[in-house]
């Protein structure tokens, strides 16, 4: 037993150290800074139209590598955090299950030297020296008692040491799965950072008047792409109105313009897009996803012509971005790295489906309300 005991108080000990490491500052679970821009240099000039337009089309591509990176990196930091926790609580349990097993010890060791105190003579011989049989009849009760008493105490005792063990095996098995988060973390903040330096490179060697000219081209890609959007008579279908939480949800979104795009950032300084849009609706009172791919995956889809403010977008075949519909066929997002929280239009981009954080807020007086409004 005391082999037993110290095992698990070492394995203890290991996962309060764990926790201790988890919880300082500058450990590997900080969010990482942003990759430097690499300095500007003097290209070789590109001829205006066809070559930009393959240059914003590389940019994109980049972009949007970087962004399903993004969410790969919020996904395994949400599972790395999540485990963090529980290997936190595992630790208080483990702490408090030796004390609790230290106490049930005492209290057996206890039960048992009175028992051996009271106890060495066998019933007859107690009966046959006892002047009064009511009084051995008594005290006879109470052994039994005591007996039962003690039983019950070492059943006790029995399932503390199990639930110590078991505290101590899935504090292991937690361990193990953090191991990993952290490793796929690690590997998706890597893969970020290089997207975003290949396009960030790209974009230094761009003379100025370039640039003004690519910022030209994006904004008219992303003009033709909603007006095709709102041409197909989408928005005379968008009738419906906000729920209260919808409008909170909005009301921080819109509060946000302005704030730079920062991927892996949940606020308040800045934001990337899946940051900006479970915030936005954690402000409302409800918890949502905190990636784009898992908003899809996991809020009910909405069509789009019954799509009301508040509503999520999510943009492009993988899921990889997402806005917040605001009304009148216009959106707010966090877009890209060198970019700032805006609004734009809400089909500027290849749309994949709408969701809806408070699906349940669909009460027949709210879909009523909507009919009128419309």
């Amino acid at each position: 037993m005391g082999t037993g005991r110290r095992s698990l108080i070492a394995t203890a000990a290991a996962v309060v150290c764990a926790v201790t490491l988890l919880t300082a500052p500058g450990t590997a679970f900080a969010s990482p800074s942003p990759t430097p821009t690499s300095t500007p240099s003097a290209g070789p000039t590109l001829a205006p139209g066809k070559d930009l337009e393959a240059v914003r089309e590389k940019l994109d591509k980049l972009y949007r590598a970087a962004a399903r990176a993004t969410d790969e990196y919020n996904a395994a930091k949400e599972k790395a955090d999540q485990q963090s926790a529980e290997i936190v609580e595992l630790a208080e349990k483990i702490v408090k299950g030796k004390e609790r097993l230290a106490e049930l010890k005492d209290r057996a060791g206890a039960a048992a030297a009175a028992q051996y105190r009271g106890g060495g003579l066998p019933p007859e011989a107690r009966l046959m020296l006892s002047d009064d049989p009511q009084e051995f009849l008594d005290g006879a009760g109470r052994v039994r008692q005591g007996q039962h008493a003690t039983k019950g105490l070492l059943g006790e005792l029995t399932r503390a040491q199990q639930d110590l063990e078991q505290y101590a095996k899935d504090a292991s098995a937690q361990w193990e799965k953090l191991e990993a988060s952290r490793k796929a973390k690690a590997a998706a903040q890597k893969k970020t950072e290089k997207q975003i330096a290949q396009a960030e490179k790209l974009e230094s060697e761009l003379q100025k008047e370039e640039q003004e000219r690519l910022a030209e081209l994006e904004k008219e890609a992303a003009h033709k792409a909603q007006t095709a959007w709102l041409d197909s008579g989408i928005l005379d279908e968008i009738t419906g109105t906000a729920s209260a939480q919808g409008r909170k949800a909005v009301a921080y979104a819109t509060a946000q313009i302005g704030k730079p795009y920062q991927w892996g950032a949940e606020g308040p300084k800045s934001y990337d897009c899946s940051g900006l849009t479970s915030q936005a609706w954690i402000s409302a009172g409800r918890g949502i996803p905190r990636t784009s791919q898992e908003q899809w995956k996991r809020l009910r889809h909405i069509d789009v012509q019954d799509m009301r403010p508040g509503d999520l977008i999510i943009y492009f075949d993988d899921a990889s971005h997402v806005a917040m519909y605001v009304g009148d066929g216009t959106m707010v997002h966090a877009p890209r790295p060198g970019r700032e929280v805006t609004l734009a239009g809400a089909g500027s981009m290849p749309i994949l489906g709408v969701v809806r954080p408070d699906a349940d807020a669909d009460t027949g007086t709210d879909a009523s309300a909507s009919a009128k409004d419309g």
